[in-house]
């Protein structure tokens, strides 16, 4: 088989396949009942026709069988006039319109017969047209009843396009839904660690960095202050009772003190620096 055969062959199924698809069994048994009642009123047209054509010949008759008694009625009248010439004239005249009416008589019983053979099929046709309307009704009512209940069936089963097109957006549905859920969890968890905080502020790492140096430094100088003054405290208590220790003149700067001055001082020059790499 050639490729042009081939290609023929399978456009010509496609073409079957969409055409038995397509179909509608209730309105082909229609269309066909249809062409059976054109053919039936076809019938009865032919029928009346031939009644009409045979009408016809059946006046025409009638008048030669008039003409036939004109020339009898001459013929007497001539030989009662010893004119035996007229006589003869009228007879041949009688005779011929007497063939004439033998015609006619042959091809009215001809149409009569064609008109009782076609009568007969007529009848035929509309008991067949008549029985085939009860099947096509039978077979409507039993393709309607098929095709409800395959509708039921399939909206039962979730068989059906709609059924599946319902099926499918619930299975979209859920997929957002888990997705949004995750969403919102994977954003609580952020939320609670402070990483959703950080990523929203507008500060960077390093401003962060510096803020927190800031704070730890300055808790730093309040716990270095808190602990020299409880030790003056407990140096003047130990002054006081021993009086073997000389009080601290004014204006003079305890240990503690300078310690926490001098790391003031490297925390602040550190943190210079590192606003000056930051810039």
């Amino acid at each position: 088989m050639g490729i042009l055969s081939r290609t023929s062959y399978i456009i010509r199924s496609k073409v079957n396949s969409l055409l038995n698809r397509a179909e509608d069994p209730g309105e082909t048994l229609d269309y066909s009942y249809e062409q059976l009642q054109d053919e039936l009123q076809n019938v009865k047209q032919g029928i009346a026709d031939l009644t009409t054509q045979k009408k016809r010949l059946e006046i025409q008759k009638r008048r030669l069988e008039e003409n036939v008694e004109k020339h009898n009625e001459q013929a007497r009248q001539a030989v009662e006039q010893d004119r035996d010439d007229l006589a003869r004239r009228a007879l041949e005249k009688k005779k011929q319109k007497m063939n004439q009416i033998e015609g006619l008589e042959q091809q009215i019983a001809d149409l009569e017969k064609k008109q009782d053979g076609l009568i007969e099929q007529k009848n035929q046709l509309q008991q067949q047209i008549e029985e085939f309307r009860t099947r096509k009704e039978t077979m409507k009512a039993r393709y309607e009843a098929a095709e409800a209940s395959a509708r039921v069936n399939e909206a039962m089963t979730g068989a059906g396009e709609e059924m599946e097109d319902i099926s499918r957006t619930i299975e979209r549905a859920e997929e957002q839904t888990e997705e949004m859920e995750a969403r919102a969890s994977a954003l609580d968890e952020l939320r609670e660690s402070g990483a959703l905080d950080n990523a929203v502020s507008d500060q960077s790492d390093l401003d962060r960095e510096l803020e927190q140096l800031s704070t730890d430094s300055a808790v730093d100088r309040e716990l270095d202050t808190l602990k020299s003054e409880m030790g003056d405290g407990e140096s003047e208590e130990t002054t006081e009772s021993t009086d073997s220790v000389d009080e601290p003149a004014d204006g003079d700067m305890s240990l503690d003190d300078l310690e926490a001055e001098v790391a003031e001082s490297e925390v602040d020059s550190e943190l210079e620096e590192l606003k000056e790499e930051d810039n």
